[in-house]
């Protein structure tokens, strides 16, 4: 059988294209609504808790800030220690008690990381198994309150995405 020059570059196309899609993986993102989800979850569980206050970062899975939003009566340097918790849950993927908790046992060589915020209340976002950024909190009346406000706004993203389906 004789191929003309057209039909052997098509089949060399369909055979580059689906060597490339066993190369690549379809990645799920964070959306300016879903980081308001985010944080309007947590605001609410701050209200529900009596929290004193608080600051909500979101950021994206490099990092990125995509929102943040400060409760009355929060202390100034809340709204960047809770870019830091994102930001360091979010590049780790895991919570950032993790790193408090290792810390507090010894692992002190860790606080020689740069732009690293090993303080709980950090907690990535993970929607069907990907890590598409994280939520901090600070500010609230514990440590244990910020990580209880970011777990509840980490879960309202979750729900969302399990509604969606």
């Amino acid at each position: 059988m004789k191929l003309s020059v057209n039909a052997f570059g098509i089949l060399t196309l369909l055979a580059l294209s689906s060597a490339g899609a066993a190369q690549t993986i379809e990645k799920k993102g964070l959306t300016l609504d879903g980081a308001k989800k985010v944080i309007a979850a947590a605001v609410a569980e701050a209200k529900n808790k009596n929290a004193p206050g608080g600051a909500i970062a979101v950021v994206d899975e490099g990092g990125n800030l995509v929102a943040v939003e400060r409760l009355d009566n929060t202390f100034a340097a809340g709204a960047n220690i809770s870019i830091g918790k994102a930001r360091t849950a979010v590049l780790f993927k895991r919570p950032t008690k993790f790193f408090e908790d290792a810390i507090n046992k010894g692992r002190i060589a860790m606080t020689t990381l740069n732009d690293f915020t090993p303080l709980q209340g950090g907690i990535p976002l993970v929607i069907d198994g990907q890590v598409i950024g994280a939520v901090g909190v600070s500010g609230a009346a514990s440590a244990q309150q910020d990580e209880e406000l970011a777990i509840a706004g980490a879960s309202a993203l979750a729900t969302t995405s399990a509604q969606a389906k």
